[in-house]
């Protein structure tokens, strides 16, 4: 009998076991499908990777008050299936920008790539030439990558305070590559907003967020024919 009362007990306590942890693997089991199942939506979607500066990654604003969240808001809101991937870093300029560039593209599928750099060489006083030639590196190596990508190119200009010279000659630097490289242009990226106190903050440089709904406006023109 004592032998049978043991059998029994651990035949109750293996039942018991098997009961608790099939759940469990049942329940890890869905959680990993869906987990699947949202990565695979994830690389199926069209993405918009929007590389530039502390314009693009929306210094002093919320994430989605600056202009590539409020596109995404713009995108979904219209039925568009497209995830915009923010891959702005303040502070960037064309040659650390050419530095990384090849990491952020190979990380997933490109549709469309809208490049925002320039600005902060022209405050720096980069010469154009060396800006021409990183921006045009940038745009050569995310074809390389990616050959069927569409490219927007956003225009920038610079203060006049850097002189009248240089300033010409960084103005006419975005038309000439957007030509050479046939890529889409945005003439001036900061439209109606750079020069507007009331539109930035305090640095004078840095949209608002009532700046960045006039910025996304103004990449939502150049956008839109290329979705």
């Amino acid at each position: 009998m004592k032998f049978s009362l043991k059998y029994l007990s651990a035949i109750l306590f293996i039942f018991v076991a098997a009961c608790n942890s099939t759940p469990k693997k049942e329940e890890k089991t869905a959680e990993k499908e869906v987990k699947e199942k949202t990565t695979e939506k994830e690389e199926q979607k069209n993405n918009i990777i929007f590389f530039g500066n502390s314009l693009t990654a929306g210094y002093g604003v919320e994430a989605e008050e600056a202009f590539p969240g409020l596109i995404q808001k713009r995108l979904d809101s219209l039925g568009y299936d497209y995830n915009v991937i923010n891959a702005g870093v303040s502070g960037e300029t064309t040659a650390s920008g050419l530095s990384r560039v090849e990491w952020v593209v190979k990380r997933q599928p490109v549709e469309i790539f809208i490049l925002e750099l320039g600005g902060n060489d022209g405050l720096r006083g980069i010469k154009p030439e060396e800006t021409n030639k990183n921006l045009t590196a940038i745009i050569d190596k995310v074809r390389e990558i990616h050959p069927k990508v569409k490219i927007l190119l956003a225009g920038m200009l610079v203060p006049p305070n850097m002189g009248q010279a240089y300033a010409s000659e960084f103005q006419k630097l975005f038309p000439k590559i957007a030509e050479e490289k046939n890529v889409n242009l945005i003439p001036f990226l900061l439209k109606d907003v750079g020069g507007e106190a009331n539109l930035n903050q305090p640095d004078g440089i840095h949209p608002t967020p009532e700046g960045h709904k006039i910025v996304a406006e103004t990449v939502w023109e150049y956008l839109k024919p290329m979705l």
